[in-house]
């Protein structure tokens, strides 16, 4: 039987374990820059079979909340390289993950009169946290064909620039309500030319946007991190059935690393996507209102998944594989400090005696 504890190749990655620490949004990049706080965070936990990184945004553009960071100019590439460094040292691996965030922004955080942007002009309900405090989202710009194909060279220039400050591979975010998410969903894409409209045409933007990717850096360093049916950030999806399973079986031709589905309660869905793709499977289970947690490894053992992403618990526990191997008590995640703030909530979580 599989266990979590089994090392794995994905893609052309070696990793110790089957424990993926999950991408967070932390809040704590100043001017777009990761820090030697970050540094230390992620080599904190290095243990993690493999570290997805925070959302970090492919262009200015991209980004659709404050104190967030990027891989889109040469400082913050060389920012990057002393977490990597960081992580490499201490025998871990690590990806970055592309978030281009789409309308789920406001103006007030980018720079020269932008505002977000989508594939179609529809507002999101509801608001979010500025550094002028909460606002309503506004109607997005909606892409040209011309900004859609700009976008999709700024996901592989990111790719790039990711492999540059040493990251082992990339992770493209299509979940959550964000800029490919917008483009499968049908309440924010209401396009009726080749990006929308069928499933053909609501698909071909994610498809693109991994292909140039794995052109850029390769399939064997590209994941891709999807969310069928979930509610977050105003998405609706109907029918999501048809559009997943066409979309894994575009992408199941570019030998991608992994495939990493956060589910919405669809187990069915992810058993169908799981044998349509060739790759890696890492799973973000389903568990109603607790975070993941050490109950869910069986899903590696009965083969549901291949790797299992924790979030909250991870981020509370640097040395989680140990704990949940040793069947140690968890410290527990504090709320407070998850976005924003200095080491408080960040660093200073207690690891096991040695």
């Amino acid at each position: 039987m599989t266990s979590a504890f089994d090392p794995i190749t994905v893609g052309g990655t070696r990793l110790a374990n089957r424990i993926v620490m999950a991408p967070m949004t932390r809040s704590r990049a100043h001017g777009g820059l990761v820090s030697e706080l970050t540094a230390e965070y992620y080599a904190q936990r290095a243990s993690a079979g493999l570290i997805v990184t925070e959302g970090v945004q492919p262009s200015v553009i991209g980004q659709g909340y404050p104190f967030t960071p990027g891989l889109h100019s040469a400082e913050q590439v060389a920012a990057w390289r002393k977490v990597t460094d960081a992580v490499h040292a201490e025998g871990g691996r690590i990806f970055a993950q592309l978030l281009h965030t789409g309308r789920i922004g406001h103006p007030v955080l980018l720079p020269d009169g932008l505002v977000p942007v989508a594939p179609s002009p529809v507002a999101a309900r509801g608001q979010l946290f500025t550094p002028e405090g909460v606002r309503d989202f506004v109607t997005p710009r909606e892409l040209t064909e011309a900004d859609i194909e700009q976008t999709i060279a700024d996901y592989a220039f990111a790719a790039r620039n990711a492999v540059e400050a040493g990251f082992d591979g990339v992770e493209l975010h299509g979940a959550n309500g964000y800029l490919i998410h917008q483009f499968l969903a049908p309440n924010t894409n209401r396009r009726t030319d080749g990006w929308g409209g069928s499933v053909p045409g609501r698909i071909r933007f994610a498809v693109e946007a991994v292909s140039a990717v794995a052109s850029a850096i390769g399939g064997a360093r590209t994941g891709l991190r999807l969310s069928p049916g979930t509610t977050n950030n105003d998405i609706h999806e109907p029918e999501p059935h048809a559009v997943y399973e066409a979309l894994v079986a575009r992408i199941a031709t570019l030998d991608l690393a992994y495939l990493h589905i956060m589910e919405a309660g669809d187990r069915k869905l992810t058993h169908t996507m799981r044998r349509g793709f060739p790759g890696a499977l890492i799973l973000n289970p389903h568990t109603g209102d607790r975070p993941t947690g050490p109950e869910e490894l069986a899903l590696i053992h009965d083969g549901t998944a291949d790797l299992i992403a924790f979030g909250q618990l991870f981020l509370a526990n640097p040395d989680l594989p140990r704990r949940l191997e040793t069947a140690s008590p968890l410290n527990t995640p504090d709320p407070a400090t998850f976005y924003g703030g200095d080491a408080t909530g960040y660093t200073d979580y207690p690891a096991l005696p040695a």
